[in-house]
């Protein structure tokens, strides 16, 4: 089998580092990849939204099985395009991706068959937007971009004036480009965030461990929203009963919703949840791998990756067993600084082997190339370090450990991932 993961960061590093567990996969190609990714995958330079150069890449190459990873492409149709032309994929098609590509869709989809979520309503001038914002003067207020804007077109304002201003950037200076063309303004939820990923075939859905992201740049979750800088896995709030009620809930719902709405979904169903004190509500969907829970949710699963992801494709889930382990992970994302504002690129790492990567630990590259056999900065979230143990602690420890001995010039991360847990 030759297999093309279609990507670039950290989340395509650790897709491809479990897939290389399967010994029938004869050959990994990754596109575009990165500096890290090499040291696993042959990586071509592909970009990730350039449809018809990855058609001619699959084709030339006689890929047997394709993994569509980031969001842009799913939602561009990329599955679509190969799967007419014979190639297999794991992923939705451009149909089902729009659960993550607009966000007013999927807000009316879980409003109309009576999944738990934050109250709402979407806007698409920005006059009425602030209008309403005004009237219900309750804050904090919740104002998201409606379509895909890299994990940050999510702004929570504590007052009128922060309103005022994220509706301005959203949807007046475009920050976030034509996603901001609509937005929706939600309540304000409490309660631990909780993240679970699920393989599904549109039959039935099988979640992972549970995870949980920091999302603010700063410690003590503080400082702008950012596409992640740290993770852990399982989430100790994620209980038994909990886990019931969402997949009674939440979970088997969306896909038959999915279904019902001729929008079959196949893949990776991401479901960013609040778990608040009246129950689990969704927060948000992902039609894909989010990163960087997928960073410690795969190094956790026991059983063999490409079987599962065939069986999304063939409608077989409910015949493959999956195991996971029962010890725990943890990810520390080492950032350019000035992420995710203004950075400088081009940094040489220290403290990586000539694979990219770091006794003790698994370095899963975000934002590097190799140029001369030297790693070098390339992105804003640069590399994670994951850990597993028999405890969170014991995990967290280990890559805070390798931290100290992997970085570069400004560089910058949270000293408190998974603080209030350990």
């Amino acid at each position: 089998m030759k297999v093309l993961v279609v990507g670039s960061g950290g989340r395509e590093h650790a897709v491809i580092r479990k897939l290389k567990e399967n010994t029938e996969i004869t050959e990994i190609i990754c596109a575009p990849g990165n500096g890290g990714i090499a040291a696993d995958a042959r990586c071509v330079n592909v970009g990730a939204t350039d449809l018809e150069g990855m058609l001619k890449l699959a084709l030339e190459e006689q890929v047997d099985f394709c993994v569509v990873t980031p969001d842009d492409p799913l939602a561009l149709g990329m599955v679509d395009m190969l799967e007419k032309h014979g190639i297999a994929c794991f992923g939705p098609t451009h149909d089902a991706a729009v659960i993550e590509a607009s966000k007013v869709f999927s807000k009316n989809l879980m409003k109309a068959y009576g999944i738990p979520t934050a109250a709402y309503e979407v806007f698409d001038k920005p006059e009425e937007a602030m209008k309403y914002i005004r009237y219900r003067n309750s804050y904090p207020a919740v104002i998201k971009a409606d379509g895909l804007a890299l994990g940050k077109g999510v702004l929570i304002a504590a007052d009128e004036k922060e309103a005022e201003a994220a509706v301005q950037e959203i949807m007046v200076d475009q920050a976030f480009g034509a996603s901001g063309n609509r937005v929706v303004v939600e309540e304000f939820m409490t309660g631990p965030e909780v993240s679970v990923l699920a393989f599904t075939d549109g039959n039935v859905i099988r979640p992972m461990i549970s995870s949980m992201d920091h999302k603010r740049a700063l410690d003590n979750d503080e400082g702008l929203n950012t596409g992640g800088m740290g993770t852990i896995a399982p989430s100790p709030y994620f209980t038994a009963e909990i886990a019931d009620t969402c997949m009674k809930e939440i979970f088997e719902p969306t896909m038959q919703a999915m279904n019902a709405e001729g929008r079959t979904f196949k893949g990776c169903l991401y479901f960013g949840l609040m778990l608040t004190p009246k129950g689990p509500r969704v927060v948000e969907y992902n039609c894909r791998f989010g990163d960087p829970e997928t960073q410690v949710v795969l190094p956790l699963l026991k059983s063999d990756l490409f079987t599962i992801m065939k069986a999304c494709h063939d409608g077989t889930l409910a015949d493959v067993e999956i195991e996971w382990s029962k010890q725990a992970a943890a990810c520390v994302i080492e950032a350019s600084g000035g992420y995710p504002q203004k950075y400088v690129k081009g940094y040489e790492i220290h403290g990586l082997d000539e694979n990219g990567q770091h006794e003790g630990v698994t370095v899963f590259h975000a934002g590097t190339k190799l140029v001369d056999g030297k790693y070098l900065t390339n992105g804003g979230r640069v590399l994670g370090i994951t850990s597993v143990a028999d405890t969170l602690g014991e995990a967290l420890d280990n890559s805070y450990a390798a931290v100290k001995e992997i970085g570069f010039q400004d560089m910058h991360y949270r000293t408190d991932i998974g603080r209030k847990l350990r």
